[in-house]
């Protein structure tokens, strides 16, 4: 979880401190990595807790839930309330675009794949990058032409 929280989410060290520091002694929330109700936004903490959502990287400031409304819903939590599966944005204009690449620690490793056929993104971007074209890695791994850009746009930008 700190992991992806430093390098996918881009939030600091420090950051991450902070907020457990925070969550702990202000809030009395042991284990904050471990909690649902734990959100990152632009390189912050957030906590979803009571309906409001807490950016605790800036000490327990409120912040505007809209915000984040379009991000948590490309999380997949399965029966026991727990994220299992992330449907990450891939450019900035893709926001309410079918979600084609997915982070699922159950398939690859926890590598982004295209969902349809769990495919690593990284494998795609590697072809491309040795010169075959979009239409021949479509036809080699069953993709839609359209899936192979994403991969590649989620490559570039990641």
């Amino acid at each position: 979880m700190l992991r992806a929280l430093r390098i996918d989410h881009s939030v600091s060290l420090s950051s991450v401190r902070a907020a457990i520091s925070f969550a702990e002694q202000t809030m009395g929330i042991e284990k904050l990595l471990l909690r649902k109700e734990l959100r990152t936004h632009a390189g912050r903490v957030f906590l979803d807790r009571y309906g409001q959502l807490t950016d605790l990287s800036a000490s327990g400031q409120l912040a505007m839930r809209q915000m984040l409304v379009t991000h948590l819903q490309r999380v997949e939590w399965d029966r026991w309330k727990f994220p299992v599966r992330l449907f990450p944005f891939v450019s900035a204009d893709s926001s309410d675009a079918e979600p084609r690449i997915a982070i699922d620690p159950q398939i690859a490793f926890g590598r982004p794949i295209v969902q349809r056929v769990a495919v690593s993104t990284g494998a795609i971007a590697e072809r491309i990058d040795a010169g075959e074209t979009v239409k021949a890695v479509a036809a080699d791994y069953g993709l839609q032409p359209v899936e192979v850009e994403q991969a590649i746009l989620y490559e570039r930008s990641a």
